[in-house]
């Protein structure tokens, strides 16, 4: 047994029944045979919108619900498919009538109101671009992406239109439309109600010819330094939507499902829109923000089988004191799974304890637009691990050599960079505008994540960090999260970021920044505390040598820790891109 998974495995593995043979699934698996799954458009191609909603509405499923929206104040809709269908049908049409091309970028600035999801929809049937954006960001993040992502059509709301959208107006000249999705009325001629063009709309629509390699969707994201990226991601990408689905998500057609991402966000996206739709799963879309009972709540009432959150939200639920099993029933929930950065062990086994499921990591980016990695229900969690490729999935550990070629690592559990052998149909097709940087991305037949990780000797992967995250200290590396895992099994510790400070004697020394749960208060004593529990479970190389306690850490709104932001501002840098920094 692997002496790592040892230190980070807390208390016990976890076992699920061993559903599928995943030896046997791996090498079976041809991304070939995917087309077999699809029926394709009867004018011809494959377009994702027809597979994730079309097909059910023409099919036995047209009377299920497709849409469980629940509003903020208590309100409550449901769409079927076979409405689904009608509706995004509707704004296809819109789209169609105001002269929107294929290939055309539309991008949605939106809280989750029902009109959006109809709407993403409707952008694809007309072969247009989606272009998500979080409805929390600013004026200027929003004109960086829209500017360099060509925006063509806006769908927003009044209220986002006139705080957010007014100000960068004057910057926007090839925008031709703004759709506002909640007014009864046009503003002008460019400023338009979405409801009345939708009531003028036919409901019926022939998707055209889409080849699987048109665009589809273009998400941005945002690195250590520079402007946000454009992710280009093709209709071809359903197939691992489909893919992970079946193997990580086990979704049925009797699952009732839920994501808990925002649309704003790639996970938002392929995970709470087209993937449980692909599978014909009523697919819960939630208004409101986050809230442990209203969560609890959603999850007992709505009787939710399949939850896919984030290690925020989990690490939110684990600061309050409760026995939700026990205030709520919750006997319909089968399978957790957790995204948006790594899982920390402890959050696998309070889930065992509190919620009586473990929680399953996985791991993917928003350039391979669909999970890569995951510990699947069919196989052993080790908690803290990433787990192990899915079927049609060929992950590495390489090193990249100076003269520009890589080597492949072989040997367990020794630490390189994660790369992913190309092939699979979700991963990018290019960074828009930007073909250097795309091409970067790649050595060979293999994608470079940017991510350090290592792999066991039964095949699961160990996130380490950020190849930029990674400490050098007295001629050790160490990786940040091991070091942040350790410290949250501190009874004290509600979340923790570590960086490498540079030091004249040793290159870098660990400091951490820890945020304190509900009934502990900063202290000498404590920060003493602290570096001494850290030398004990990590020892005296590994360990933090500083601790600095923050009320809050600077978070991506998406819910990871931004390690680099904390590194500036500690060095007095500048703090680069902060467009995706939590309010």
């Amino acid at each position: 047994m692997n002496e790592k998974w040892i230190k980070k495995d807390l208390k016990s593995i976890i076992v699920k029944p061993n559903l599928i043979d995943y030896e046997q699934e791996c090498k079976n698996f041809k991304w070939s045979n995917m087309e077999n799954l699809f029926d394709g458009l009867p004018s011809g191609g494959l377009n994702i919108a027809h597979e994730a909603i079309d097909r059910h509405a023409d099919g036995a499923l047209a009377n299920k619900t497709a849409l469980l929206w629940l509003g903020k104040d208590g309100e409550r809709k449901t769409y079927s498919f076979s409405q689904m269908k009608k509706e995004s049908s509707k704004f296809a049409n819109v789209l169609k009538t105001l002269g929107l091309s294929k290939g055309e970028r539309i991008f949605t600035l939106s809280s989750r109101l029902p009109q959006l999801y109809i709407s993403v929809i409707g952008i694809l049937k007309n072969q247009n671009v989606l272009c998500p954006l979080f409805s929390q960001f600013g004026p200027e993040p929003i004109l960086q992406r829209m500017q360099r992502g060509d925006a063509k059509v806006l769908l927003t709301t009044k209220k986002l239109y006139k705080k957010k959208i007014i100000p960068i107006l004057d910057k926007l000249p090839e925008l031709r439309f703004i759709l506002l999705l909640d007014s009864d009325e046009d503003e002008n001629q460019t400023v338009l109600s979405f409801s009345r063009l939708m009531a003028e709309a036919s409901d019926s629509f022939e998707i055209l010819s889409t080849d699987p390699e048109d665009m589809s969707i273009l998400h941005f994201t945002s690195g250590t330094t520079g402007m946000p990226k454009g992710v280009v991601h093709v209709h071809k990408a359903v197939y691992t939507h489909y893919m992970s689905g079946k193997y990580v998500l086990d979704l049925h057609e009797n699952d009732t499902y839920w994501c808990s991402a925002d649309p704003g966000w790639v996970t938002g996206t392929s995970y709470g829109i087209i993937t449980p739709w692909i599978h014909g799963v009523t697919n819960i879309v939630d208004e409101g923000e986050f809230d442990a009972s209203r969560w609890y709540k959603t999850l007992q009432d709505e009787k939710v089988t399949v939850w896919y959150t984030a290690p925020t939200a989990i690490r939110r639920l684990m600061r309050i004191d409760s026995e939700p099993t026990k205030e709520y029933d919750l006997s319909s929930l089968r399978l957790i799974q957790s995204v948006g950065e790594p899982l920390n062990p402890e959050a696998v086994i309070w889930g065992e304890q509190k919620l009586k499921l473990p929680i399953h990591d996985n791991w993917w980016q928003t350039e391979t637009g669909g999970i890569m990695i995951s510990n699947l229900i069919s196989q052993t969690i080790r908690p803290g691990s990433m787990g192990r490729p899915l079927p049609g999935i060929e992950a590495g550990i390489i090193h990249l050599n100076d003269d520009g070629t890589i080597t492949e690592v072989t040997e367990p559990n020794k630490e390189g960079d994660l790369a992913i052998k190309i092939g699979f149909p979700s991963l990018f097709r290019a960074y828009l505008h930007a073909q250097e940087k795309y091409d970067k991305c790649f050595v060979g037949d293999w994608y470079i994540s940017g991510d350090l990780a290592y792999k066991d000797e039964d095949g699961y992967f160990w996130f380490v960090g950020r190849a930029d995250d990674i400490i050098k200290t007295s001629g050790h590396m160490v990786g940040p999260f091991e070091v942040e895992s350790t410290l949250m099994e501190h009874p004290a510790v509600a979340e923790a970021g570590v960086i490498g400070k540079p030091d004249e004697m040793i290159g870098q020394l660990v400091k951490a920044f820890v945020s304190l749960k509900a009934g502990y208060e900063p202290s000498d004593e404590l920060k003493s505390e602290l570096i001494g529990f850290g030398r004990k479970k990590l020892g005296v190389a590994v360990a933090p040598k500083e601790i600095e306690f923050q009320e809050n850490l600077p978070k991506t709104r998406s819910g990871k820790i931004m390690r680099r932001l904390l590194k500036a501002r500690e060095m007095g840098l500048p703090e680069g891109d902060t467009s995706t920094l939590e309010d």
